[in-house]
């Protein structure tokens, strides 16, 4: 009898101390193919992330510092895991995102401004978004983003430069254009021009 209370406590003590709460974190990596990967838009991205800064693992935060030389374009892309928050130290940069609703008024549009130096523009997670420095000279920015890795999609890339290419018939008929435009747009990638 002493020994079936004694198993029978030991069973209670395990169920009640294994239990824990929890979730499922947000992915920080969906697949790493280590790549050369020019940045050809001549924005020079300085980052502090888990990557480069070890000590971010697990705060959920990362910061970048933008330069932007003048007409320089950080091209349309997305942050697939985090939001950003994007404040303009020098320069004027015309920054934008666009919204992925479904609601009629608000279907595909453009919020879009000028910035100046000490204004913020705000990025949600995972919608595609831009900067432009539309000024004569060089503008400096700093962004922060709610995750230690947020990843990053570059558009332009991801559909003209990607490895195997996407068919010349997926983009013509997707961008409603002639296969020689999609071609003339792919030269570009492969040029290095863009």
């Amino acid at each position: 009898m002493v020994l079936k209370s004694f198993i029978f406590s030991i069973a209670i003590m395990t169920l009640v101390t294994s239990m824990s709460y929890a979730s499922d974190s947000i992915p920080l990596q969906d697949f790493c193919v280590a790549i050369n990967d020019p940045n050809n838009s001549h924005v020079t991205i300085a980052a502090a992330n888990v990557r480069t800064l070890p000590g971010l693992n697990t705060l959920g935060i990362s910061l970048y510092r933008l330069d932007y030389p003048p007409h320089s374009l950080n091209a349309p892309h997305t942050n697939p895991r985090g939001s950003e928050i994007l404040v303009v130290v020098e320069g004027m940069l015309y920054v934008g995102f666009v919204t992925s609703t479904s609601a009629p008024n608000m279907k595909n549009r453009l919020f879009s401004k000028i910035l100046h130096p000490g204004d913020v523009f705000v990025f949600p997670m995972g919608l595609i978004h831009f900067q432009l420095n539309v000024g004569k000279s060089k503008a400096v920015a700093f962004i922060a983003l709610n995750s230690q890795l947020p990843g990053g999609n570059n558009i332009p890339n991801a559909l003209f430069d990607s490895h195997p290419p996407i068919s010349d018939d997926i983009l013509a008929k997707a961008f409603q254009v002639d296969k020689k435009v999609v071609d003339y747009i792919r030269s570009q990638f492969e040029s290095n021009n863009y």
